[in-house]
């Protein structure tokens, strides 16, 4: 069984194995990272899990462009599987493509409901921070995800162009 945990340097070794999986530069819906950290390294690891965790402390200022978040990994057994993050808020670029929920299960962990429990167990967070409903946003070929969403309860508003392609928009009532 699978659970949502805060990111820890302990998991060094399996993030790296799971990052690989996905390709070294492949982007991670629902990680965190950005261009350019070298997470390689334990130290440059640590920096970026120590940043993860700051993200959803709302007394701590965020660059431009940022908004608080929580960030959580999914692990079963030891093993990194993915990870899922939650926005408290959305800024116009994520009302537009990102959504307050981001997702990303590694290619070996996929097609077993990893990622719709996860999203399942965020939910009841979101609700916890006193949102009403949440946008939950994915490529619009990415026919696994749209799939996991509306198994959540997700309302499609629509597909639209954004910053990161087609984008299908869905609403989902807390």
């Amino acid at each position: 069984m699978p659970e949502l945990i805060l990111p820890t340097v302990d998991l060094h070794a399996s993030w790296l194995e799971a990052r690989d999986d996905w390709g070294h530069d492949a982007h991670q819906d629902g990680s965190g990272i950005h261009l350019g950290q070298n997470l390689d390294t334990a130290e440059g690891f640590a920096a970026w899990v120590e940043e993860l965790r700051r993200r959803s402390d709302h007394t701590t200022p965020l660059a431009d462009g940022f908004v608080h978040a929580n960030h959580w990994w999914i692990v079963e057994n030891g093993d990194y599987l993915g990870a899922i993050s939650l926005r408290h808020e959305l800024n116009d670029f994520l009302l537009n493509a990102g959504g307050h929920i981001g997702y990303g299960v590694r290619p070996s962990a996929r097609g077993r409901g990893v990622a719709t429990w996860a999203l399942s167990a965020v939910l009841d967070e979101a609700r916890q921070l006193g949102l009403k409903r949440v946008l939950v946003t994915c490529d619009d070929t990415n026919v696994a995800s749209a799939r996991t969403i509306e198994r959540a309860g997700g309302e499609l508003e629509d597909t639209r162009n954004t910053e990161l392609g087609y984008t299908r928009r869905y609403w989902i009532n807390l």
